[in-house]
């Protein structure tokens, strides 16, 4: 088999206030997975932007096959074989139209110049074809808005190598996905190198790595650190390659005696999901609600930030029943959440930091028949700034323009103006690096000691274990088991998760 061979040589580009990339190469070789990690902020992303043709202004050179490439665009991305598949599926695909005609998208884009009635069931047999050389179980003729999350990813992976596929790079694939949908992928991905297609695997997630990857190339501040194989390198050592240090501690001290009972919920029910879901939180309790993706953690989120619709069942805080039936109750009232889809929910990635850190409390920096009080906003943000360690040029730049890991720290940071009663996690760690991780442990765990209820709702067990004072495990909708945390394990969660009683 002939492989071949993609390098990225002294790639550098800057932003206004910012070098995202400094004289960085990377090369790898088809029919290999090629893992690209690095701290939120690393460069990653960037680097995979400019080599997918989305980022135009970079200096260095791109060559394929040791021919040099000029990659202006991702139709010049896909001219040399090299497909993206982003970590928002949904902006990918389009969700009024049939899974076959978005697989067969950009083929039928590039012939409609050619001839004028497009021959629909040889559309549909073709994407049939893929998807079942891919083993894809989804009907060409269904609607993509009727998928899941991870059947869009397969829908999107299919549409790669509908074309001539050489190269295919994976933005935290796996960040939406339950185990047994993550197992499918990797099953894809094997099928794939196996086809001699080259993955570029960007994940923070180290076990997946060194599960399916044969390389990996580890940036750190726009700048390339190493390039080894997998196999001569350990999962402690690449952390510290990516944080420039020695790990430390995750998780930070728990507090040993919580508070008098804060929130209560009582047989919340919904129309959907929930099923007579009851919990209780003292004052300074941290919380966990673990279960697997599907399990029904983000609607019980929701739910209780009003943002769903109650079917039965009441909330309680500090013993006053609540009435909460929007969002703007549940503020109100004292509840904040930080949802799980931060770019879509969480923060306004076209505004700045400061107006995303101000945006839960305006009344703050107005006073009555006033204007907004842009001096002290200005100030506030600043401050926030520097005790979330927000990484960022200014308080004026973009939200859309920093790393994950800050858009997170931005996301909760917006809450501490409120001074909220209640806060809400769902999946706060999701694509989010190690060094940014424990910030946000360190955050909570500060919200905590001044007398906080958190609830900490994640699938990733090991951060439910780590951070948590005691834990509902959910399972279709429903309290499967209360546990404390420091009396029961990862796999006593997994057993609870996945339908043990």
């Amino acid at each position: 088999m002939n492989h071949s061979v993609l390098e990225m040589k002294k790639i550098s580009i800057e932003f206004p206030g910012v070098k995202a990339l400094d004289e960085v190469d990377f090369i790898m070789k088809s029919g290999t997975t090629h893992a690209l990690i690095g701290a939120n902020g690393a460069g990653k992303s960037t680097l995979m932007k400019v080599l997918s043709g989305a980022y135009t202004h970079y200096t260095g050179e791109i060559s394929v096959d040791q021919t040099k490439t000029i990659i202006k665009s991702p139709k010049d991305a896909q001219k040399n074989g090299i497909q993206i598949v982003h970590q928002e599926v949904d902006t990918a695909l389009i969700p009024y139209l049939t899974v076959g005609e978005n697989i067969m998208l950009t083929k039928t884009v590039n012939e409609m110049g050619k001839r004028q009635f497009i021959k629909w069931k040889k559309l549909h047999e073709h994407a049939t074809t893929i998807l079942n050389s891919l083993n894809i179980k989804v009907s060409s003729t269904k609607l993509v808005s009727e998928l899941t999350l991870a059947e869009k990813q397969m829908v999107l992976i299919a549409r790669t190598v509908s074309s001539d596929c050489k190269f295919l790079i994976l933005d935290e694939p796996t960040a939406p996905l339950s185990h047994s949908e993550t197992v499918e992928l990797f099953r894809i991905v094997r099928e794939l190198k196996e086809k001699n297609v080259g993955i570029i695997f960007i994940s923070h997630r180290l076990p997946e790595i060194f599960e399916i990857c044969d390389d990996i190339t580890i940036m750190r501040n726009g700048k390339l650190v190493t390039h080894e194989k997998i196999s001569e390198t350990t999962p402690n050592r690449v952390v510290e390659s990516m944080l420039g240090k020695e790990l430390e501690e995750q998780f930070p001290q728990k507090a040993i005696h919580p508070g008098d009972l804060l929130f209560e919920v009582n047989n919340l029910s919904d129309s959907e999901k929930l099923n007579s879901v009851s919990l209780q939180i003292c004052h300074g309790e941290i919380v966990g609600i673990a279960g697997l993706v599907g399990a029904g953690k983000t609607e019980l989120c929701k739910a209780l930030f009003g943002e769903t619709k109650v079917k039965s069942g009441e909330l309680k805080l500090k013993g006053k029943k609540l009435s909460i039936s929007n969002p703007y109750q549940a503020v109100k009232s004292g509840i904040a959440l930080v949802p799980e889809e931060r770019r879509k929910e969480g923060i306004l990635v076209q505004e700045s930091v400061v107006t995303n850190l101000t945006a839960a409390n305006l009344g703050a920096f107005t006073k009555p028949f006033s204007f907004l009080n842009r001096k002290a906003e200005k100030q506030k943000a600043v401050e926030l700034i520097k005790s979330l360690g927000i990484k960022t040029p200014s308080e004026e730049t973009k939200v859309q323009n920093l790393s994950g890991g800050n858009q997170q720290k931005i996301a909760i940071g917006k809450w501490l103006i409120t001074d909220a009663d209640v806060y809400i996690f769902d999946e706060p760690t999701k694509g989010v690096d190690v060094g940014a991780k424990k910030d946000i442990f360190d955050l909570i765990s500060e919200l905590a000691s001044r007398g906080k209820a958190i609830i900490y709702a994640s699938s990733e067990l090991a951060e439910i274990i780590g951070i948590t004072n005691r834990l509902y495990v959910l399972y279709d909708g429903q309290i499967a088991k209360e546990l404390e945390t420091d009396a029961t394990n990862e796999e006593e969660l997994l057993y609870y998760s996945t339908g043990g009683n």
